[in-house]
């Protein structure tokens, strides 16, 4: 990297951190900011950020970033109210996630009608992971209901092991290669293996790290400093773990996170502290490198048909799924299309769009991660811009309905807000 690209670089994330706190205030966000400075230094302003696509730290970065988010944010999620009130977010996963795939290629198909079937499933797949960290604002205002929050993060944290096989299945199917065979039974055990041997491999790794952790701080026997680098390695542990394994990294990095902060009891001072401060900057970088490489990629290929499928993805492919998957359940109107907004696409679709056009040269591969980068692009901006307005707003409602005495979902979930 250039000099003169890491000394400005250095001063953007200086003059967020000062400001940090006014600026989550505002409408502007961390990925807003920084998705747009690494475009003004990178090949499509000043040029001064000499990195391709080809990059190999592209990839291992935005990797790198999603499983620690994922295991950050999961260890602050309470498990207990979470089993409770565990319909909404498993409603989402298990009819929604599947209706949005199915929802999605038939979009891509409308709107491109030559796009062979499995490259519109695999496009589909790419963009139904959503992103927990583009809505912040969301997760962490306390206004909002707890089981809202909650719900949002954990399926924004289990989406994306969830798509995984799916993703690697529509690669086969579209004629990429891909390390884990193209025979039924093949594909059917990878799968099978992925889900079930990930979230394993994060409740051993995540209860084991949080007693040894757990007695280690009471004997005295670890200090505060390397009580974070002690996490990181329980979240590296995680990962690595249920991919030896067979299972998948992403599940686990989550699954690992719920288990570990609910079974540690010695609230670290320093411990969440130095998670939550690794993954900000992790992810400033992430999204720094989105806007320096991936946006000037998609620019060339930005056309009516890539932003309308990127709208479509982000509004009705979202909200539909979201809307018939939480039928039954008694929620608000407004609850459901807060839930069904905020479903913003961000780490977890480009990685896999990298993972998959990275090792395999697809007929329309160009055309396809500019579709990927356009979705997040506008994400970044969209949800970004309307988290704190929403969420104020939201909150408003909830607050209005329990004052008037009518409760803005059924008695089942009553008294639980």
């Amino acid at each position: 990297m250039a000099h003169e690209a890491v000394i400005l670089t250095v001063i953007g994330i200086f003059a967020y951190a000062l400001a940090s706190r006014k600026i989550e205030q505002s409408i502007l966000t961390l990925p807003m900011l920084f998705a747009g400075l690494g475009f003004f230094l990178g090949n499509a302003g000043m040029g001064i950020l000499p990195m391709g696509i080809d990059h190999g730290a592209v990839h291992i970065l935005a990797e790198v970033t999603l499983v620690l988010v994922l295991f950050s944010d999961a260890s602050r999620i309470d498990l207990g109210r979470l089993i409770s009130d565990h319909a909404i977010p498993v409603r989402m996963l298990f009819f929604g996630l599947p209706l949005t795939l199915l929802f999605g290629a038939l979009i891509v198909m409308m709107v491109f009608p030559s796009a062979p079937v499995a490259v519109a499933f695999l496009t589909a797949a790419f963009l139904t992971p959503t992103d927990a960290a583009l809505g912040q604002a969301v997760v962490s205002n306390k206004q909002v209901p707890v089981r809202i929050r909650q719900a949002l993060n954990a399926e924004s944290g289990l989406n994306d092991g969830i798509v995984l096989p799916v993703v690697m299945l529509c690669a086969i199917w579209a004629g990429a290669k891909t390390s884990i065979g193209e025979s039924p039974s093949e594909i059917a055990t990878f799968a099978a293996l992925q889900v079930t041997l990930g979230p394993l491999a994060g409740v051993v790794v995540g209860y084991v790290g949080a007693r040894l952790i757990d007695g280690a701080v009471l004997k005295e026997w670890i200090g505060e400093p390397f009580q974070g680098i002690a996490i990181l390695c329980v979240v590296v542990l995680c990962y690595v773990g249920a991919e030896i394994i067979g299972g998948n990294g992403f599940i686990a990095a989550f699954v690992g996170g719920l288990v570990f902060g609910h079974t540690v009891q010695e609230r670290c001072n320093f411990l969440f502290e130095f998670m939550e401060g690794e993954g900000q900057l992790l992810t400033l970088l992430t999204f720094f490198v989105f806007g320096a490489v991936l946006l000037p990629v998609a620019i060339p290929h930005m056309n009516w048909g890539t932003i309308s499928l990127a709208l479509l993805f982000l509004t009705v492919v979202r909200m539909l799924p979201v809307a018939i998957s939480l039928i039954g359940l008694g929620l608000s109107k407004p609850t459901i299309l807060f839930l069904g907004w905020f479903g913003p696409r961000g780490l977890a679709s480009i990685l896999f769009a990298l993972l998959i056009l990275e090792e395999s040269h697809l007929e329309g591969g160009s055309e396809l991660l500019a579709c990927v980068v356009m979705t997040v692009g506008l994400s970044i901006i969209l949800h970004g811009v309307t988290a704190n307005p929403l969420a104020k707003i939201y909150a408003k409602h909830v607050a209005k309905a329990d004052m008037e005495n009518q409760p803005v979902e059924n008695s089942v979930m009553r008294g639980k807000n």
